[in-house]
């Protein structure tokens, strides 16, 4: 058995990212990348697919994270019959939760770009391991949300030390997600975040298009990033190699990078 293998991989977020080896603890932004808009403060659409279990921690992010100054988000029907294999629809935010399986990771949050411009993203939940008693905790249940949503406009994580004090942000990793200090909100530097990265205006929208830009692929809205053989190249470690990015290379600007946390994998015995 590989060293992999026995890793469960956490959480993980397939966000667009920057290309260095290395993360920064100063900011927490993923490179330039940003939903393209033409006035702030702008609205974000959040496509409810989630079951009764999941709906309060959905609702308390958008609430949370609808305190930026520049970033409002609105949840409206889901645009997935079938939450399990929650399609992206361009211009928003799908939010879904199902049985993936024994995958390694707990949640997932999809982003695709056209250049610099997020176009559509989904989160992700994973109820294998949500159902078990490690993670079936309102706390974890609470900060993966929290964070995964704010992959999906941009966000990076503040610290990726599970073992060390919490900061008080979901954007932390941490073995103890309700603290003290707890871990199930953001915090105001990851506000201060958000409006560095908003912080100027383009020509154009991606938010609420009904239609993606010309020349990406059709396909990227079809293609299923459950498993590692999906996600491409690795492009970005931490140095213990517990946090990796890989990417998924489209073409004229197009790419989808896949974000993998590789936990500890004692939890539940996985």
């Amino acid at each position: 058995m590989s060293g992999r293998t026995w890793r469960v991989r956490l959480l993980v977020a397939v966000v667009v990212a920057f290309g260095s080896t290395q993360y920064s603890s100063a900011t927490h932004s993923w490179g330039s990348y940003h939903w393209a808009r033409t006035a702030n403060p702008f609205t974000l659409k959040v496509g409810d697919n989630v079951s009764s279990a999941w709906d309060s921690y959905l609702d308390v992010a958008i609430s949370d994270w609808s305190g930026s100054s520049v970033l409002d988000l609105t949840k409206v029907t889901g645009g997935n019959p079938k939450p399990k294999l929650c399609r992206p629809k361009a211009g928003r935010i799908e939010a879904c939760n199902a049985t993936y399986g024994n995958t390694g990771w707990l949640g997932i949050a999809q982003i695709w770009a056209s250049g610099n411009h997020i176009t559509q993203a989904i989160t992700k939940l994973n109820d294998t391991y949500f159902n078990t008693a490690t993670y079936n905790t309102p706390a974890w249940r609470q900060l993966v949300t929290c964070q995964e949503i704010a992959h999906d406009f941009g966000l990076n994580h503040q610290d990726e030390t599970f073992n060390n004090t919490n900061l008080g942000s979901c954007m932390d990793y941490t073995s103890d997600p309700d603290g003290p200090p707890s871990n199930e909100h953001p915090d105001t530097h990851d506000f201060t975040q958000i409006g560095i990265v908003y912080a100027h205006l383009d020509s154009s929208t991606t938010v609420s298009s009904s239609t993606l830009p010309s020349g990406m692929p059709p396909a990227m809205g079809q293609i299923s990033f459950d498993n590692p053989g999906q996600w491409g190249r690795l492009v970005a470690s931490s140095a213990n190699d517990r946090v990796q990015m890989f990417e998924l290379d489209f073409g004229r600007g197009h790419k989808v990078i896949t974000h993998v946390f590789w936990a500890d994998p004692e939890a539940d015995g996985q």
